[in-house]
């Protein structure tokens, strides 16, 4: 005698194939879309035309995208990211230090001692008048025909805030608990990315851009992340070319990250690197 089974043990069954498919089913990825900038004075390099190719990040993997797309050179601003493609030009070249090997130089060690008394706060990305009054003194001063110098406070918040991923500021403060800088920072899978910096007029002595990146060179170590990403290095400009001191230090050349040599650093030997998305 054949046992049927009951209606009621069917429909269990049923459900449990259809919990299961849903669990299985994926649904299509969405295109990304690229696209390319017109083109621009290079604010880098004189007499040269700058482009770049842009993408939007969002939707429920930016934070994986976004990790992708900094592998692959890839720098944000608000929720777009960007690289270079500027024609008949390879100056701008990606950059990361290598967190756990970085070993501070005469100059950095130097450096250090002379901001042994700041101290760096991780905060939200929530802007503050105190950051912005300080932001606009160092626009002022550094970059007083620059585009940045008029930003609005609505626009500074729109800098900070306007983010996709995980992202926060380091407030620099000294022992009067005066903010003397901040960096703007990303967490990725893989390291940190400084993104903006900006510290108070008057203290060149103290490298204050340079103490940042140094400080998040061991909040890297302490988290257990491999790198910190800086953007561009850029040979043939002065105000970019520091990022090259920091070693050891990896760039981005033909698609392939290596470590950056002594010979690297002359501005001739300088590769871009190819755009590829993995």
């Amino acid at each position: 005698m054949v046992a049927h089974p009951s209606p009621g043990s069917v429909g269990r069954v049923v459900g449990v194939l259809e919990h299961a498919l849903r669990m299985m089913y994926k649904p299509p990825r969405r295109p990304q879309f690229f696209y390319t900038t017109a083109p621009l004075p290079c604010p880098y390099v004189s007499g040269r035309t700058e482009r770049k190719v842009v993408t939007e990040i969002t939707g429920p993997d930016a934070e994986q995208l976004h990790d992708r797309l900094s592998r692959a050179g890839f720098r944000r601003s608000h929720n777009i990211a960007y690289a270079p493609v500027c024609p008949g030009c390879n100056a701008c070249v990606p950059i990361r230090i290598i967190a756990e090997q970085f070993q501070p130089d005469r100059t950095q060690r130097r450096i250090m001692r002379a901001n042994a008394g700041l101290e760096g706060f991780e905060v939200p990305a929530r802007a503050t008048s105190e950051q912005f009054q300080l932001f606009q003194r160092y626009q002022q001063m550094r970059h007083g025909d620059g585009d940045m110098a008029t930003m609005s406070f609505y626009d500074y918040r729109a800098m900070v805030e306007d983010t996709p991923i995980e992202t926060f500021l380091v407030e620099f403060r000294d022992t009067d608990d005066r903010l003397i800088g901040a960096c703007l920072t990303d967490r990725l899978a893989d390291g940190l990315s400084a993104v903006y910096s900006f510290f108070a007029p008057g203290m060149d002595r103290r490298s204050l851009g340079s103490y940042a990146i140094i400080w998040l060179v061991e909040r890297a170590r302490q988290l257990g992340l491999p790198y910190v990403y800086l953007g561009y290095w850029v040979p043939e400009s002065r105000k970019m070319a520091y990022k090259a001191r920091f070693k050891p230090s990896e760039v981005l050349a033909n698609g392939i990250w290596r470590v950056l040599t002594d010979a690297d650093r002359a501005p001739e030997t300088a590769e871009l690197q190819t755009v590829t998305v993995e």
